[in-house]
């Protein structure tokens, strides 16, 4: 079972006048994981440096990335991808964000605060795992909109679009476990005429 962060999270530390903000985020690929650091850059454009690092996928697909951007080689993007091989998460990327404070920290200092930010921030994030799910689409009338929906929360549904026009239109991801409890439900509230359309077939986050 691939655990994965159930969300972003920050948190950041202070190491002799230096700031270092760690933020983490689930990525399901290496694409993902490149936006989410260019997000990070561009958040903090003023900062001394954006130290990386991702681990995507398992087994033989494994794929692991870090860079030291601009600290010494070995400092940072190591360390920190160290701190993620050993915490539990997969699909997850770090961003550690460091404003220089004036001094100099040091090889071994520098190892020492990435890889504290990163456990900082991995042992806060909430903590979820993949399952298979369902992407569907609904089309409710007004009436039925509060009771569909407490459904959907009940089946651990994700709800991606809801869209009110002159009936509700909702896009949703469905965990194929609770799929047929779910449709089963949706039948009853609607004596059938709701039209329920799976859409695609994926994976879906559920907190643990």
């Amino acid at each position: 079972m691939l655990i994965v962060p159930s969300g972003i999270l920050r948190r950041e530390i202070m190491v002799m006048n230096s700031r270092f903000i760690a933020t983490i985020s689930p990525t399901d690929s290496v694409e993902e994981a490149r936006a989410f650091m260019q997000t990070v850059r561009l958040e903090f454009p003023d900062a001394s440096h954006h130290v990386p690092a991702f681990v995507i996928g398992g087994g033989n697909t494994l794929t692991e990335y870090c860079s030291d951007d601009g600290e010494p080689s070995g400092t940072s993007g190591r360390p920190l991808l160290a701190v993620l091989k050993g915490s539990d998460l997969g699909n997850v990327a770090v961003v550690v964000s460091r404003y220089f404070g004036g001094s100099l920290l040091g090889t071994g200092g520098l190892v020492k605060a990435y890889s504290e930010a990163g456990r900082t921030v991995t042992g806060a994030v909430g903590r979820a795992t993949l399952v298979p799910a369902f992407r569907a689409s609904i089309l409710l009338p007004y009436p039925l909109y509060e009771r569909s929906r407490q459904a959907l929360e009940g089946a651990g549904a994700i709800i991606l679009r809801e869209d009110f026009a002159e009936a509700v239109a909702i896009e949703a991801e469905i965990p194929e476990t609770d799929w047929e409890t779910f449709s089963d439900k949706l039948a009853s509230l609607g004596a059938g005429s709701i039209p329920l359309r799976i859409l695609a077939k994926g994976m879906v986050r559920r907190p643990l």
